[in-house]
């Protein structure tokens, strides 16, 4: 069985669980999330491991970056990402990769990147199983109205990490 080391990092949009295996983030994610368990079996059995709370070198550097990024100093994240979900799930958080830092696209614009403008919803659903938040933009997808929609750390950690962005 594989050890997922986790460890928690306070920023001024909420408190976040960082888990880290085999040299890479495989977990950056709201504590206070609504569906905390489900992700957490997901990547547990995914990665056929446990948690230990134990810092590692790559959730060491996960905080300095999250710690940056709110600073204002760091646009962009570097670290090697481990992704625990099915195909439509790795490639719709693929695709949020490629939204540009302090740009929003719709749920609709993500769909019909990926070729199937018809799978909103699924893409919708893809995006909240994201485990991977902040490292893999889910807050800038928004509603195609241009208003904010659900976010697993709430809209107004959204709110403050879109403000964050667009300083």
């Amino acid at each position: 069985m594989n050890t997922i080391a986790i460890t928690y990092h306070n920023t001024p949009a909420g408190n976040l669980i960082l888990g880290s295996l085999n040299n890479s983030l495989c977990l950056c994610d709201w504590v206070e999330r609504k569906n905390r368990d489900q992700i957490d079996r997901r990547l547990k059995k995914y990665f056929n491991a446990e948690y230990q709370e134990i810092s590692s070198d790559v959730t060491t550097k996960a905080k300095q970056q999250i710690d940056e990024f709110f600073a204002g100093s760091r646009t962009t994240f570097n670290l090697p990402l481990s992704f625990a979900g099915t195909d439509l799930q790795q490639k719709t958080w693929q695709a949020l990769t490629t939204i540009p830092y302090g740009q929003t696209a719709s749920y609709l614009q993500l769909a019909t990147s990926l070729g199937t403008p018809k799978a909103v919803r699924a893409i919708a659903n893809a995006n909240g199983a994201n485990a991977l938040s902040l490292f893999v933009p889910c807050h800038r997808v928004i509603g195609s109205n241009g208003k904010l929609t659900g976010y697993a750390g709430g809209l107004t950690a959204k709110q403050i990490i879109l403000n964050t962005e667009q300083k």
